[in-house]
């Protein structure tokens, strides 16, 4: 699975993308382990509460409390998966973490990205998520990155990953006072090679899974 990440300027879109398994040094695209602490951030939107019951199970279970969603489990857009989050500040947390839509763009809504050959042919996904906190832990400025599109084969998918402001899919971190019971919605862009080609599913293969190339996440279908 690749990214192509990208920087975005108030006076217009300045591309810096690269192929590779790797985003760009110095680039936040939601996956950093130590967040960076934004200046302002977005209200959370709402999710479903409890964790919902997995559609199918898999063999391999992480470190974690009962209910820990388990390596390679497969949920319906829509239910929620409990995931621990251990990164940086914010050891010890716990999330429910949900998959609510995977919405196809056009190839037009990367106009303007300066992605120039990188873009022909590709097909823009949005994979809308939120997160709720349901541990203990104050998590204040967390970011919750690692969720990735699968195509209908059931590999991954091209990840886009904007640098500013990108309206049709916005990245957000935790807002201030992000407590037990606040709920953050978020957004992550996956790439279809082509208009025959459909993003039909999501992967989320942050800690504890480490699953980036092993196809060991929790999935959303």
């Amino acid at each position: 699975m690749s990214t192509i990440s990208m920087r975005n300027t108030t006076l217009g879109a300045v591309g810096l993308a690269v192929v590779g398994s790797l985003v760009l040094t110095g680039c936040k695209n939601g996956d950093e382990e130590r967040p960076a602490q934004p200046a302002a951030s977005s209200p959370g939107g709402t999710a479903p509460g409890a964790s919902a019951s997995p559609s199918t199970g898999g063999s391999t279970a992480p470190a974690g409390a009962p209910g820990t969603a388990k390596s390679g489990q497969v949920f319906k857009i829509g239910e929620a998966a409990e995931v621990p989050y251990d990164y940086g500040d914010f050891k010890g947390s716990r999330i429910a973490l949900t998959v609510t839509a995977i919405e196809q763009g056009t190839p037009a809504d990367l106009e303007g990205l300066n992605l120039g050959d990188k873009a022909n042919g590709k097909v823009p996904y949005y994979i809308r998520y939120t997160v709720k906190n349901i541990g203990t832990t104050d998590m204040t400025y967390a970011s919750v990155g690692h969720v990735k599109g699968l195509l209908g084969d059931g590999t991954g998918a091209q990840s886009l990953a904007v640098i500013g402001t990108f309206e049709k899919c916005k990245t957000e971190s935790m807002p201030k006072g992000f407590t037990n019971g606040q709920t953050q919605t978020s957004c992550a862009i996956a790439l279809a090679p082509s208009a025959q080609v459909k993003v039909a599913g999501a992967e989320y293969a942050g800690n504890p899974y480490n699953a980036m190339s092993k196809g060991e996440g929790i999935t959303w279908k």
